[in-house]
């Protein structure tokens, strides 16, 4: 039996992958490469490069691995990019999650774990943001995801399908062996490191004029391997007895830091000036996103081992500083 994972070439699939591994898992990393890195992909994973929405290959890949378990990465993850170009998340995010599902449902795979994006809440009515505020995505990328949660839903309720969701705040940090390379890069903390590590590179802070204590946007920020650590106390859940239907879960350290800390904070673990210039807000972005996780804690019996930013940010400096040109390929 092993466990399939989409996107398993990626931020936070890649970490992921490393936490299956290190507990014994068989592992089947299914990824086009097209956001991710091969470089991202343990030695100790099978590998497939394919799309997540080639049916005929996920037909012959899942029982030709006794695939028992789904963990879904696979997606476009920019609300700037959605904005432009939504077509793009729409048949990625969300039609291509139909493709699995019915990959799925022909080979009666029937637990999945779902990565999904605190981005369905759209703009908060109150914060902390707990699994019970209505959503109202904003931006493409929200609603494209949504959609798949409401797809996965659906074949639970049609197929037996049990899935737990996890809506993710702002993914951060790194391992030694693990770190965020976006090309383009759109993410604040990597962003910031790079300026560190640039000279003339500077940074933008998109918006001073929201409705926050100073102007800029403020993010919840949760380490990788707190996400990865989640994943595998959903497959245990998915696992255990009496568990009814799955769950929907918020995955998040419960404390916002604003574009203006993180740099800051960026400076004093880097020791470098980090400079930055102020332009319009981007289209999509809430001026709030911060999480209640009391139910994961709950459900899960989760705990984030970093709760705190500084931390956060020296672990991903630490991978920068030792792969300035990230994986390389």
């Amino acid at each position: 039996m092993s466990v399939l994972v989409t996107g398993g070439a990626g931020y936070i699939g890649g970490a992921t992958v490393d936490a299956l591994l290190a507990r014994g898992e068989r592992v089947v990393v299914l990824d086009d490469l097209s956001t991710g890195h091969l470089g991202a992909v343990a030695s100790g994973a099978e590998f497939e490069r394919a799309d997540v929405g080639d049916a005929e290959k996920l037909r012959r890949l899942i029982p030709q691995h006794d695939v028992r378990l789904v963990i879904h990465f696979a997606a476009l993850t920019s609300t700037t990019e959605s904005v432009r170009h939504p077509g793009r998340y729409f048949q990625t995010n969300a039609v291509k999650t139909l493709t699995l599902l019915e990959a799925m449902r022909e080979a009666e795979v029937k637990s999945m774990v779902f990565s999904s994006t605190a981005a369905v809440y759209g703009d908060p009515q109150s914060v902390p943001i707990d699994e019970r505020h209505p959503t109202g995505p904003i931006n493409p990328y929200g609603c494209s995801k949504l959609m798949a949660e409401q797809m996965i839903e659906a074949y639970g309720k049609a197929h037996g399908i049990r899935c737990v969701t996890l809506r993710y705040f702002n993914a951060a940090g790194g391992s030694p062996v693990r770190g965020e390379d976006h090309r383009p890069e759109t993410h604040l903390i990597p962003l910031a490191l790079r300026a560190a590590l640039t000279p003339g590179f500077e940074i933008k802070t998109y918006g001073v004029d929201y409705p926050t204590p100073d102007g800029t946007c403020v993010r919840d920020y949760i380490h990788i391997e707190d996400l990865a650590a989640a994943h595998l106390l959903a497959m245990d859940y998915l696992k255990g007895r009496d568990r009814g239907e799955g769950a929907t879960l918020n995955l998040g350290i419960g404390r916002g830091y604003s574009v203006r800390e993180v740099v800051e904070t960026a400076r004093e673990v880097t020791g470098h000036a980090i400079p930055t210039i102020e332009v319009d807000r981007r289209p999509g972005d809430p001026a709030q996103l911060v999480a209640s996780s009391d139910l994961a804690r709950e459900r899960l019996g989760w705990e984030p081992k970093y709760p705190h930013l500084r931390d956060i940010i020296a672990s991903a400096w630490e991978w920068h500083s030792a792969h300035p040109k990230g994986y390389g390929d």
